[in-house]
Parts: structure tokens; C-alpha cells; sequence
């Protein structure tokens, strides 16, 4: 894995040299191996790496020719590509897959992407038509962000790389804030500054040097709405389960120690249970983290899950396991300075900690992220179904009905009974079209009417539910559960989940790679009745039928618990006196952002225990902390 940068039509190439090396050195912990870059009169590039593939002769920025290539992340099928290139003629000088790129680029042009399998991000610049190609992977595991300057397209990996170029401004989106309260992160492909944007999933950038102008374009798109009619039930059990362990295989290449996450759950069963199968007879490494909050701890379970694995011919496997204490301000304020913008979900925290117990012992591991988006992990979906099916009440009894059941449930936490009743019952109150963002909304139209202050005046009258909406007519899925799904797969994940997990294990040069979400995979449970994933309220109910070999018996019906933190408990304890000074002395609440008499109220009501506000007050707390770094910078 890997960090790029990029300055293209810039005015001074000695000023160009000296900012490239800034916005790469800032990157430096995603790619602790080594650096390099590369300029001409229009273009400058820097590249830092984490050698994985081809550690003698795969550095960074490659050039052949008029071509020169920046590469951020692994391409699982390069080896096949390669034999069909040389196959009609081309020649390689290294082994690396970042070659590849070139003459796949040689040959085809920009047409080559749908060949690509793997996660990526990287940059192709072609000197002889002036001409810069952009292209990121098709669910968003890589990154990249950029910004247009007068007639400059400037570019990296994170934030934190792009913030090094005097000319990036710190213009910020209130309607950004806005969403970021609502959904704990940023949706795709706005940012935190007005001007600064990502690339989305699948899609590819075309920039022309000689007019400086920008054009995007996507190159895939999956489809929800197409159902092989003949395929029957124990036919897609055995393609799923082929395909599954074909992408486990791919992302067992690499040149260095190698691992797997284990948790308690389903998914990182599956994928430790057959990365041991193809492993064997060596033996396989898997990581745990633990808490000492029983209620927050799946040590017992993933020990469940490893003891069930173990009992597999020829497999060894090897579990690793560490209890993660809370985490430190410190470490809070380290992870968001390389997001580079605020991101409130607190299981990063835990996430960053065993990559960096993993990365002791590997430089690779693979994780089960995806496989909740993909085949219906998730409690939201069957509170979904729920409501599709009580919506034959009259809808005055069901909000009646349902809207007092919410209101007399203590708010004690989303772990506990009562609050996943209260959050359900909400939901079957609500009778409008924007019932799913409204089911995921941690700050409502109405918290923020009372809370935003003099300079998020306008935020109030935005409409965070348009980030749903917007995506909307872009959805192909026909049934209302499976475009919930599909929905997520084009938010939830590229917004929440692949970030984190990115930023996470970047931060100690860890590279994650993640089997559900190989294109055929994806392609593959797109294609799938929703029956078959959400079957009754049995959740991922194929992939269990498919691994019910390798799924502890145990595990199959246990509540999907996730990886959680107890941050209720850590803002009335732990984290009181630093996240109040924080809150109320820095520049939230006196650079008018936040409410000052609100905020008291929310944070009194969740010391006290009357209410559980832990998810708004974790993101106004970070928010806090981006605006103070933003001040000091």
C-alpha cells in the first residue's frame, strides 16, 4: 500500500519539486519503505510505498517512454494481464504490478480499467498527449482527493498530503458539517472544504494539460436489478462459495508475512476459516482485539470460531489476541489529523489498535468488510422489512402507536434492549419517504434548528436526507430492502466503513485487503434474490449456507454485535474532562458553530443518564477538535 501525490500545471517547477516532497513526506506512514518522485515542466508526482509485490524493482514513479505511473494499492490480477501483454508483444523490466499499467495503457488507452481486478487508485501520465488519467477502484477501498486552482489540478492520497499546497483553501462546507453530524462522516464525493473533493468509486478523471480542463466519467456500475431466473438456491450456494474463496486466494499473494483479522462475527470466520484452508500445511496467523467491557468483547467468540477452525483437515492456525483500553486523546487527535477532516466513528479507535498489534508480525491482513452491504448483515435491513410490512396500518395508528412505544423506552444505549426497541419503534412511526436516512439520522432536523449556531445559520435550512436522495435515481435494486442494501454499498461503505479501515491501517503501514469485495463477489450477491440474503429475518442467510462447514454452530444465530466502543460510558468517565474543555472552551462554541446553552443541555442530559446522546456529542467532539487544528494550523 501506498501514498500519491500530484501537482499538475503548476508555475515554477523548483517550487513544484519543494511542495511535491511536503505533500509526500506528509503521507510518509502509508508508505514507510521507501519514496520517489518525478517532474517534468507541467508535472511533478510523488509516490511513498509499502513494499508488498516485487520489493526489489517495483519502485515508484515508474516511467517507460512518454508514460509515468503513480500507483496507490494492489492489483490482484496483474500477473494474468501480463502474460496476455506479453502474449502480442510487450516487454517487462520488472515484476512488478505497477508496470502493467503502463502497457495495458499502451495498448488500450483509458478502455483498460473494466480489465483491472483489485483496490487502487493511480495516476497515468502521458507526456506525449499532455494528458493525465485518474482512476479509482469500483467500491472506493483507496483513496484520493484533489482540488482545482486557476489552471492547476493538485491531488493525494489523504488530507493531510493535499493541506501542504499553499494553494488549497480552508473554505468550509457548513453543509458538509451539517451531513457529518447527521451520518458521523462526510458523504462522497464533498469534503469538509468547499473546494476540495474526492474521487468517487469506479469512476475515472480525465485531465487535459493543455486547456486545464477536468472531465469525470464512471467506468462500472453494479446492477441490483438483474436475477438470473433459472438459478436455483443450491447452485448459488456453490458459485458463491467458489467465488469467495477465489477472491481469498488473489489476496493471498505477496511478498511478505501475511495474517487475518478474527473476530466473533460471520465474516472474518469465513475468510480466516479459508485463508487456513489455502494456506495449509502452513500455518495462518489471526488477529483479535478485545475489551475488558464484557458487553463490547468478543474475545470468547472468536476463540469459538478459531477452536472450529482448527478442527479442519491440515489447517493450522495461530490466533494473537490483545485487550484494547480506551482510547487516548492522543490517539484520537493522531487519526483524525491523518483523515484530515472530521469522522466520528468511534470504532476506528479499536481498528487502528490491532492493525498496529497485527503489524508487529505482518505487513498484509485480510478482513470480512463488505459482507454486511453486500448480503444484509445489517439489523437496519430487517427493521426495514418490518416497516414495509406494518405499513397496512392506517398511518395515524401506526405513528400513534409506534411513536408512544418509542417514547416510554429509556434511551440507555443502542447495545441495550430498550434502545434497539426504541430506535425500531421510531422507525414504524414514520411515515415519510426518507425513512431509512431518518433510521440512521444522529442529529434530526430538529436537534439542529437548536444546536447550530450564528455560523451554520444556513446548514439549517439543508437537507441532509438529499445525500440519500441524490444517489436514489442511480439505484437499481427493485425491492425496498435491497435498494436499503444497494444504497449502502454506494454510501455507508465508500463514507464509513472503507475509511476507516484505511486510515487505520495506513496509519502503521498495514495494508488490509478485503475478499467480499472483489468485483465477481459484488457482482455476484447484486445479482442474488433478496430472499436469499435477507431470508425470514435471518440475515446473510446464503453465506452462512455456503460456509456452514466453517461457521461455529454457535455463531449462526448470535446478534450481530459489530465493532463497538463503549464511548457512552468513556464521555462520563475516561473522557469527561478533556472532551468537555474541548467542547466548550475551543473554537466550537465561540466561533459560533454550536450552541453553546444547547450543547449544555446535551451534555448535562448524558451525564446525568437521562438520555444517551454519546453519538452526536462524539462527533460535535470531534468537530471541535478539527476546528482547533484547523485554527492552530
Amino acid at each position: 500500500m501506498c501514498a500519491i501525490s500530484g501537482i499538475l500545471n503548476y508555475r515554477s517547477r523548483e517550487e513544484a519539486d519543494r511542495i511535491i516532497r511536503l505533500m509526500t513526506d506528509a503521507q510518509a506512514h502509508r508508505g514507510p519503505d521507501a519514496e520517489g518522485f518525478f517532474s517534468d515542466d507541467t508535472v511533478a508526482l510523488g509516490h511513498r510505498r509499502l513494499s508488498v509485490i516485487d520489493i526489489e524493482t517495483g519502485r515508484q514513479p515508474m516511467t517507460r517512454g512518454n508514460i509515468t505511473v503513480v500507483l496507490n494499492g494492489e492489483i490482484y490480477n496483474y500477473r494474468e494481464l501480463r502474460r496476455e501483454l506479453e502474449s502480442i508483444g510487450h516487454h517487462f523490466s520488472s515484476q512488478s504490478d505497477t508496470e502493467v499499467l503502463i502497457h495495458l495503457y499502451e495498448q488500450m488507452g483509458s478502455e483498460f480499467l473494466p480489465l483491472l481486478s483489485g483496490m487502487f487508485v493511480f495516476a497515468v501520465y502521458d507526456r506525449s498527449k499532455k494528458r493525465v488519467l485518474m482512476a479509482r477502484d469500483r467500491i472506493g477501498k483507496k483513496p484520493l482527493v484533489y482540488f482545482l486552482h486557476k489552471n492547476s489540478l493538485i491531488f493525494a492520497s489523504e488530507l493531510c498530503g493535499l493541506k501542504k499546497h499553499p494553494d488549497m483553501s480552508r473554505d468550509i462546507d457548513m453543509n458538509a458539517v451539517s451531513d457529518f453530524l447527521s451520518l458521523q462522516y462526510i458523504p462522497e464525493p464533498n469534503t469538509i472544504y468547499r473546494k476540495v473533493k474526492k474521487l468517487p468509486p469506479g469512476y475515472l478523471l480525465d485531465y487535459q494539460l493543455d486547456s486545464g480542463t477536468l472531465s469525470l466519467r464512471s467506468y462500472w456500475h453494479v446492477n441490483f436489478a438483474f436475477k438470473p431466473q433459472d438459478l436455483q438456491f443450491q447452485d448459488a450456494v456453490r458459485e458463491l462459495r467458489g467465488l469467495v474463496e477465489k477472491s481469498v486466494k488473489k489476496r493471498l499473494v505477496a511478498d511478505v508475512p501475511l495474517g487475518v483479522f478474527l473476530s466473533g462475527g460471520i465474516d472474518s470466520t469465513i475468510v480466516a476459516a479459508t485463508a487456513a484452508k489455502l494456506l495449509a500445511p502452513r500455518r495462518c496467523d489471526a488477529y483479535t482485539a478485545g475489551f475488558a467491557d464484557a458487553l463490547y468483547d468478543e474475545r470468547s467468540a472468536a476463540r469459538c470460531a478459531a477452536e472450529h477452525i482448527r478442527r479442519l483437515p491440515g489447517v493450522e492456525l495461530v490466533c494473537h489476541e490483545e485487550v484494547i483500553s480506551p482510547g487516548s486523546f492522543d490517539q484520537l487527535t493522531g487519526l483524525l489529523r491523518k483523515i484530515g477532516q472530521p469522522f466520528a466513528d468511534a470504532s476506528i479507535l479499536p481498528a487502528a489498535q490491532l492493525c498496529r498489534f497485527a503489524r508487529r508480525d505482518i505487513t498484509v491482513a485480510l478482513s470480512g468488510d463488505g459482507a454486511d452491504e453486500l448480503f444484509c448483515g445489517y439489523d437496519r435491513y430487517v427493521a426495514m422489512k418490518i416497516l414495509r410490512q406494518t405499513e397496512m396500518l392506517f398511518p395515524l395508528l401506526r405513528r400513534e402507536l409506534f411513536g408512544v412505544a418509542a417514547s416510554v423506552l429509556p434511551d440507555k444505549g443502542e447495545r441495550t434492549l430498550p434502545g434497539r426497541l426504541r430506535r425500531l419503534f421510531r422507525l414504524l412511526s414514520d411515515d415519510g419517504q426518507s425513512a431509512y436516512f431518518d433510521l440512521l439520522d444522529r442529529c434530526p432536523s430538529e436537534v439542529k434548528c437548536g444546536l447550530f449556531g450564528e455560523m451554520m445559520r444556513d446548514a439549517v435550512r439543508h437537507d441532509s436526507s438529499e445525500v440519500f436522495t441524490r444517489v436514489e435515481p442511480d439505484l437499481t435494486a427493485r425491492d425496498r430492502e435491497e435498494r436499503c442494501s444497494e444504497l449502502d454499498v454506494f454510501t455507508y461503505l465508500p463514507g464509513d466503513i472503507l475509511p476507516k479501515m484505511d486510515t487505520a491501517s495506513m496509519s502503521c503501514g498495514l495494508e488490509v485487503r478485503s475478499p467480499f469485495l472483489d468485483r465477481e463477489v459484488v457482482e455476484f450477491a447484486a445479482s442474488l434474490p433478496m430472499n436469499c440474503k435477507l431470508h425470514g429475518t435471518d440475515r446473510k442467510h446464503i453465506l452462512k449456507k455456503a460456509f456452514a462447514d466453517v461457521i461455529p454452530p454457535e455463531l449462526r444465530k448470535r446478534p450481530k454485535r459489530g465493532f463497538g466502543v463503549p464511548v457512552a460510558r468513556w464521555l462520563r468517565e475516561d473522557w469527561r474532562d478533556r472532551a468537555q474543555s474541548t467542547l466548550f472552551d475551543g473554537d466550537l462554541c465561540r466561533g459560533g458553530f454550536i450552541d453553546r446553552d444547547r450543547l449544555a443541555e446535551l451534555w448535562s442530559s448524558h451525564q446525568t443518564g437521562r438520555r444517551d446522546w454519546s453519538y452526536l456529542l462524539l462527533s460535535l467532539l470531534v468537530l471541535a477538535i478539527f476546528l482547533d487544528n484547523e485554527k492552530s494550523a
